[in-house]
């Protein structure tokens, strides 16, 4: 099937006409997620929608990242649903420093989510089949969510999935690495602060990024984060590190629990997450499967168009096999 995707030639070009669609199309609001904190959001219905996605983003990103993926999925007939995780994006923070990659415990993101889908995805949303996009860390969210509540999703579609992270460190060792950092933010009387090596958000020029191999997609990505600093955020602290070792051992060990129809795309030069933890992950799965894309960096739907485009028509083809069904 021919699918309308967008393309790094005329990307530039539409970029006001997908301006248009944005002013005129989506629906924008916040509401109380878990301790009061305010959760952004996003949504659109096309006319004779077909099924509903529901995005479930990677750390430091926001809702005006996926302008793109948006635009494509509205414009193949599907309604979208997204909201910027707790701490990043146009969520609130929790840190005195709003660059500090933080959260307490990913149960506090799987609540944001569940409230998001009982109270804005299902009033909104059109007949249909529920469908998910996941990325990295919004992969580990979105299965601690299907974990959660079993029937939330028809299907699941996970792309460079954060079931482990990379360096791979031996467990001992990270265990030791946080405690160290642990106590030495305790003894400065700080709430939490970064892992070792991390800091603030800093802009990379595109020459040796290992995100992207589309210098255009890149180049959007940085311009937007540089005209809204308010969705900025730099690395990791200790106590994200934590609860997220404490989320993938979860999966790991309920991973015979996903048993909903999943494809997992997994980045074969992926230097941010694991893939090895990611074949783990769906061997142990009753019915996902992983599909490896030759040459690509870990953000697939911001890709080089040969790398996007036959991953965006795979997701397509994925979620429309539930509606012939």
């Amino acid at each position: 099937m021919d699918w309308t995707l967008s393309n790094e030639h005329t990307l530039i070009a539409s970029l006001q006409e997908m301006e248009h669609f944005w002013q005129t199309q989506i629906n924008t609001g916040v509401f109380d997620g878990a301790g009061d904190l305010t959760i952004a959001y996003a949504w659109c219905v096309p006319d004779n929608a077909k099924a509903t996605v529901v995005i479930s983003s990677g750390r430091i990103e926001s809702y005006l990242k996926y302008k793109e993926v948006i635009w494509d999925l509205f414009q193949n007939g599907f309604a979208v649903f997204i909201l910027d995780h707790r701490g990043q994006g146009l969520s609130g923070r929790m840190t005195t420093n709003p660059h500090f990659g933080y959260v307490a415990d990913f149960q506090d993101y799987v609540a944001d989510f569940t409230y998001f889908l009982t109270h804005i995805v299902t009033p909104n949303e059109p007949s249909g089949p529920r469908l998910l996009l996941a990325h990295s860390m919004g992969c580990a969210i979105g299965a601690l969510t299907i974990l959660a509540l079993p029937n939330s999703f028809q299907r699941a579609v996970f792309c460079s999935p954060m079931f482990g992270i990379r360096p791979a460190l031996p467990d001992w060792l990270s265990r030791r690495l946080l405690a160290w950092a642990s106590r030495r933010h305790q003894r400065a009387g700080m709430q939490t602060g970064y892992f070792i090596g991390q800091k603030d958000y800093l802009p990379h020029s595109f020459t040796g990024n290992r995100l992207t191999h589309s210098e255009t997609r890149y180049q959007l990505f940085r311009e937007l984060y540089a005209q809204v600093p308010d969705i900025q955020l730099g690395g990791v602290t200790v106590s994200w590190l934590k609860a997220a070792m404490a989320a993938m051992r979860e999966i790991q060990q309920r991973a015979d629990e996903l048993t909903l129809p999943a494809l997992l795309l997994s980045a074969q030069q992926d230097t941010v997450v694991d893939n090895k933890k990611q074949k783990l992950i769906a061997a142990l799965a009753s019915n996902m499967e992983v599909v490896s894309i030759p040459g690509a960096y870990h953000e697939l739907l911001i890709e080089a168009d040969a790398i996007r485009i036959p991953v965006m028509s795979k997701i397509l083809q994925f979620f429309t096999a539930q509606l012939t069904r």
